[in-house]
């Protein structure tokens, strides 16, 4: 997510690529990180603190996607009628025509009848409505610009700029760019930190979400706010995925599996939540920005505290940097560590082994893959779709907006909660498909709720966003144990992008709204029952050994497949090892 819940790559699968990469048929028998650094304990005064510290720096990341929702918040209006026009005050109050909206009527947001034809009738004294026929005078666009309602927006961007009747497709492209950056950002990212190390991407990206979103406050047109806006996007999933990253090579195996499930997507949604009371007492927009940009330099102190990734490190061959922060960790959580921690013979073999490489084709390469990839790219697509057009609706709801963004957000907190015990006690498939079908069909019934019942139409909301975000928290484990490990990233990885389409797009399934106030409820709701129905197909992955090669992958229903001589001969052997692997996973990986 950006809710949260974005890059996420399986804490299963870290786990089981280490185990992988130090396999017992390897010709020396190598001692994983976990067992070398097991001295330390699982959850001592350091891997607290590194807990906390993480999960913290990314609160500011629940302000800036969402932020978009008052920065861009469209209030009342309608077309301004000069103070030099020649009209009287009755004609002056009959110059904007009236609409019927929900029931009631309300003044037309783009149009205004003829000012000179009104300035005529007021000259010669005729009364609106009983000598003039107003259905019947000629209607001008707003030449004079637009006056808006202060009740709710003291100003945002839309009012700043007229972003609004045939501008009014700039609002929701601004939200669809800072997702494009989120989609850059979502390329580069990984490659940096595995460059550069973890450590200093984090920082280095936390400054970029920060320092530009501060140069926003200064923007003096649409064109340079949407321009850094990306740039915003970009900052913010790289120091995203770092601080994930960083947390789940630090941290012990049983502790990555809740920091990865619970401590990050949480508090992303405590950010989440501030946001609305931020927005609540400052309605300027550009003070709203300001106060959600200052968090961002309370996490800057934490480089003095927040260490590189001794995983990376290793990878890098600087051992004594590594060990220089395992001993200090050791002292944090006063432990004597051993003498020699780490072999550099051993780094040395680890560092020497060959690895077979794969590309993006070979998620294509079967049939059985191949369904997999197109139904996982579904999956997430739709995902993504319904959590940030939810997200992003709240304006759109009846009541408060401030209090609707705020209930939005405190719903995610038991929608994680209940993600995580799902994950670990239920089937993966029967979990999604019932999340995403729980999400579908209440939007779906919002259109049947009569208007003055409002409260139960805003209940079934959040109930929709309750099933939608807790399949948001399933999704990155579920496909990463449908995936094998040769090709486990690169499979969540094209997932991803898939989700950052989805989340492109749904600004203009808001935008929909406009025409017909259910329409983005029918189809957000009816996209997540089709994808909750299409998950039933996919394999069951609970329980089940994480498969190594594309061989071993779980068969989707109705795809034929011809086994090869080779696995056909070591079939036995596979499911021997399999099983073996299953128990120890059984018992590390909760």
């Amino acid at each position: 997510m950006l809710s949260g819940s974005a890059l996420q790559p399986s804490a299963h699968a870290l786990s089981q690529d280490q185990e992988d990469s130090h396999s017992p048929r390897a010709t020396r028998v190598m001692r994983d990180y976990d067992e070398v650094t097991a001295f330390l304990g699982e959850w001592g005064p350091f891997q607290r603190l590194i807990f906390f510290l993480l999960s913290s720096s990314i609160i500011p990341n629940g302000f800036n996607g969402i932020s978009v929702v008052f920065l861009a918040g469209i209030p009342e209006h309608h077309c301004r009628v000069p103070a030099g026009a020649n009209l009287s005050s009755e004609w002056r109050n009959h110059s904007i025509p009236l609409q019927l909206q929900d029931g009631r009527e309300v003044p037309r947001q783009c149009q205004r009848y003829r000012l000179a034809a009104l300035a005529n009738f007021s000259a010669m004294g005729l009364v609106p409505g009983r000598d003039v026929n107003l259905s019947q005078v000629e209607l001008e666009p707003c030449l004079d610009g637009w006056e808006y309602s202060q009740d709710t927006y003291l100003s945002t961007i839309v009012t700043e700029w007229d972003l609004v009747c045939e501008d009014d497709w700039k609002a929701p492209l601004t939200t669809s760019l800072f997702f494009v950056g989120v989609l850059i950002g979502s390329f580069i990212s990984g490659q940096l930190s595995d460059k550069f190390g973890r450590k200093n991407v984090l920082f280095v990206t936390m400054g970029m979400q920060t320092g530009f979103s501060f140069l926003q406050i200064f923007s003096t047109s649409f064109e340079m706010f949407s321009v850094l806006f990306v740039l915003v996007g970009m900052g913010q999933i790289s120091n995203y995925v770092a601080a994930f990253v960083l947390g789940t090579e630090i941290l012990g195996k049983s502790i990555r599996i809740i920091f990865s499930t619970l401590g990050v997507c949480i508090f992303y949604a405590i950010g989440y939540m501030l946001l609305p009371l931020f927005a609540y007492f400052i309605r300027e927009w550009r003070m709203l920005l300001l106060a959600l940009t200052l968090p961002g330099l309370l996490c800057f102190p934490l480089w003095w505290v927040i260490p590189e990734s001794p995983r990376w490190l290793l990878s890098q061959g600087r051992l004594e940097e590594a060990e220089a922060i395992i001993r200090k960790a050791a002292k944090i959580n006063g432990i004597v560590g051993p003498q020699i921690i780490f072999d550099p013979m051993e780094l040395q073999d680890l560092n020497s082994r060959k690895q077979h490489s794969h590309s993006i084709l070979d998620l294509f390469r079967t049939p059985n893959i191949r369904t997999i990839t197109i139904m996982s790219i579904i999956l997430w697509m739709t995902i993504s779709v319904g959590y940030f057009g939810l997200s992003l609706d709240t304006p759109n709801l009846h009541g408060d907006n401030y209090l609707n963004c705020f209930l939005a957000a405190v719903i995610e907190v038991p929608a994680y909660i209940i993600a995580w015990l799902l994950l670990r006690y239920l089937p993966r498939r029967y979990s999604m498909s019932a999340s995403l079908f729980l999400g579908g069909s209440v939007l779906l019934c919002i259109q049947l709720v009569p208007p003055d019942l409002y409260l139960l139409s805003l209940g079934l909301v959040m109930i929709g966003k309750f099933g939608i975000t807790c399949a948001f928290a399933m999704v990155y484990v579920y496909t990463a144990e449908l995936y094998p490990t040769v090709v486990r990233n690169m499979g969540v990885g094209a997932s991803s992008m898939a989700s950052r389409l989805g989340s492109i797009l749904s600004p203009y399934f808001v935008y929909l709204g406009a025409y017909d106030r259910f329409l983005p409820y029918i189809l957000m709701g009816s996209l997540t029952v089709l994808t909750a129905i299409l998950t039933l197909f996919l394999p069951e992955s609970y329980g089940i050994p994480l498969p190594d090669t594309i061989d071993d992958m779980l068969r989707v229903k109705g795809i034929k497949y011809r086994q090869s001589p080779s696995r056909n001969n070591n079939n036995s052997r596979i499911l021997k090892e399999g099983e073996e692997r299953h128990t120890v996973l059984k018992t590390t990986a909760f």
